[in-house]
């Protein structure tokens, strides 16, 4: 995991209590029923676009429905995979409008003029605006054992949840071919003709064949996870990052941080100064190319500037929170892939 994730996972206990005003009246109409959290694997298709649905979500839940969603909020990640696949939302809460207006990497190829955007940023989620969109289902993904809902606050989490049921996928101690297939499960679950990212997920089987023989054909190239802040470089580990476990399983040769070192970190990755950056020795280095981030083109610390990797320009984007479509994540495997095949050992 890189800063961003664990860091807004230990802020979630110590975030001051809050929610919108004005909100009673609203969540007494609604009552409790719709309260408990629900969601997993389809049961049947969608095709029919009508009648009742059914969905059991990563949590073990299942959010049963008098009809398939219609008012669905989603997380924004989550909202440009199932963009991805023809189902549109209409509010997203998480990453989605960058300083300059711009769409945010995380908001892939939504339109984000299109949808009512909840909350921007972590701890951001405007919930009288979510109770106008009438939502039919919440849905998210979840990084840890316990089921949390990603970029929903703690502090009105409650509120939240009486409005509409939530769906929630893991991308928690995984490799990311397990929450692709329940993204595409959920899409065609919501109604979406899947016939088209029949070729997505092809182009991705392909990806992944070319980056097993990548990594066969060059075991000695050492490939390290990094994200920067102004005061610190994090070095991920691959254990728990659905990306990296995957790419792992594929052959690609990781630096891996210590337990111990990770242990601040919460387990996904060990903290360095500027001044010890070069602590591992690193062939490629794949970046974090989240907005929360400093992105390599703006890292002026001299000592990044030292590293091998970075002298050699075998320094690529990585995505720590992938858009869960297939035709999203082929680029990943492939930017990597020909990352490899090109590699020189530098370090």
């Amino acid at each position: 995991m890189s800063n961003a994730r664990a860091n807004h996972l230990t802020r979630r206990g110590i975030i001051a209590a809050g929610g919108a005003l004005g909100l009673g009246a609203v969540l007494a109409a609604c009552g409790d029923d719709d309260s408990k959290s629900g969601g997993s694997k389809s049961t049947e298709s969608a095709a029919a676009k009508s009648g009742p649905w059914t969905f059991k979500d990563d949590r073990g839940t299942t959010v049963k429905l008098d009809k398939i969603p219609a008012n669905i909020v989603a997380f924004t990640g989550v909202a440009a995979a199932l963009h991805d696949y023809g189902v549109q939302v209409k509010g997203v809460f998480g990453p989605t409008k960058t300083t300059d207006g711009k769409a945010d990497v995380q908001a892939g190829d939504m339109d984000i003029t299109k949808v009512e955007v909840i909350g921007n940023v972590w701890d951001e989620f405007n919930v009288e605006k979510y109770a106008a969109l009438a939502p039919d289902v919440l849905i998210s993904t979840t990084f840890d054992n316990a089921g949390t809902l990603w970029y929903v606050p703690e502090a009105s989490k409650d509120k939240i949840a009486k409005l509409a049921p939530s769906v929630a996928v893991s991308v928690y101690d995984r490799q990311i071919t397990a929450p692709l297939e329940r993204m595409w499960e959920l899409a065609e679950s919501l109604g979406a003709d899947m016939t088209a990212a029949a070729d997505a997920k092809k182009r991705f089987e392909t990806a992944a064949t070319r980056l097993r023989a990548a990594a066969k054909a060059k075991p000695e190239i050492k490939v390290m996870a990094g994200s920067a802040s102004d005061q610190l470089f994090y070095v991920s580990g691959s254990n728990l990052s659905i990306d990296l476990e995957y790419f792992k399983a594929l052959g690609v040769n990781f630096i891996e941080p210590p337990e111990s070192a990770k242990a601040e970190g919460g387990g996904w990755y060990e903290s360095l100064s500027w001044e010890n950056v070069d602590k591992y020795k690193a062939d490629i280095i794949m970046m974090d190319d989240r907005s929360s981030t400093i992105q390599p083109a703006d890292i002026a610390k001299p000592t990044w500037k030292q590293l091998p990797a970075v002298k050699a320009g075998q320094v690529i984007s990585r995505s720590p929170e992938p858009i869960l479509s297939y035709d999203k994540c082929v680029p990943l495997l492939e930017t990597l892939a020909e990352a490899l095949e090109k590699a020189k050992k530098v370090a």
